[in-house]
């Protein structure tokens, strides 16, 4: 089976059988083409790859100054792909079990104070209907900790007015209902009922709540630029976007005490494990706060 092809069928099979967003989809389909031009060059079909050969395209990205992470992301895509073409009784054993993955180092997330958070909302300009659309989007991001591919995919049918819930399609496309409170339904209130009502649908878009001017969904870069812009305006110096906002809610949450399995749910993590990043985010406060303030720890 050549390349190509190979790639092709991967990708209906992430698609079709494993519900992979669009956004998994292309990081999948990225590293599996870098991979196999690699391979071609060696003159190695997908059916041919050994392990010698992946080692040294592990050992290439390392020499190239690709980050740990980046590699752990290549050797997940290969490993999915060669279970994809095992399944499919095209190979008899993956060439790469066995290659162990290292161990990576978890960075703490970044995310706001609640000051710098309510300095974030304030440096919005309401005065014009952007603002209030961009105001909408952080106050639904900080109530609902929801992943930016959610909020571009919220549509109308998914706000729960009267239930005070959201109902958010994830990663995977897998259905979880949030509950969002009065003050971030207002901003979507003001939005839908004052800014979106003048905007007019571009086909396919008639349901989605975020719209641009020109009526189509609004894009991951315009999200994270607008972010960006605020808090530059804020006078916050970290680097944030949309998803130190996610990290923001979640930390937000743990500092109150709230229980970590229900913040699981909220975020829609599939593992306790990838929550329990935010307890880690608490331990280090409290130690930071601790040295600061133990008349020893000065």
């Amino acid at each position: 089976m050549k390349w190509p092809l190979a790639i092709e069928q991967f990708q209906n099979y992430l698609r079709l059988e494993r519900g992979l967003s669009p956004n998994t989809l292309d990081a999948y389909s990225r590293d599996l083409k870098n991979f196999s031009i690699y391979s071609q060059d060696l003159d190695k079909t997908c059916l041919t790859v050994d392990k010698d050969l992946i080692r040294s395209f592990i050992q290439t990205l390392s020499k190239e100054g690709k980050s740990s992470r980046t590699q752990a992301r290549m050797r997940s895509s290969l490993r999915t792909f060669f279970i994809f073409l095992k399944e499919e009784e095209l190979i008899d054993i993956s060439p790469i079990e066995g290659i162990a993955t290292p161990q990576l180092e978890r960075k703490l997330p970044i995310y706001l104070s609640i000051p710098e958070m309510n300095s974030l909302l304030a440096a919005i300009d309401r005065s014009r209907s952007q603002g209030e659309r961009d105001n909408a989007i952080v106050e639904t991001l900080y109530a609902c900790g929801l992943r930016v591919s959610e909020l571009i995919g919220l549509r109308m049918r998914d706000i729960y007015r009267k239930d005070e819930v959201l109902r958010i399609i994830g990663k995977g496309n897998k259905e979880r209902v949030v509950p969002i409170y009065e003050k971030a339904l207002e901003a979507l209130d003001i939005y839908i009922n004052e800014v979106r009502v003048h905007i007019n649908p571009k086909k396919g878009f008639e349901d989605h709540v975020f719209l641009n001017q020109r009526g189509s969904s609004l894009s991951r870069v315009y999200i994270f630029k607008m972010i960006s812009s605020l808090a530059s305006l804020a006078g916050i110096k970290k680097k944030i976007g949309p998803h130190t906002i996610r990290h923001t809610f979640a930390t937000h949450l743990i500092r109150n005490n709230a229980d970590i399995r229900v913040i699981q749910v909220l975020l829609g993590h599939e593992s306790i494990t990838t929550t329990e990043i935010y307890t880690h985010l608490e331990q280090n406060h409290l130690r930071k706060t601790l040295l600061k303030f133990h008349p020893r720890g000065l």
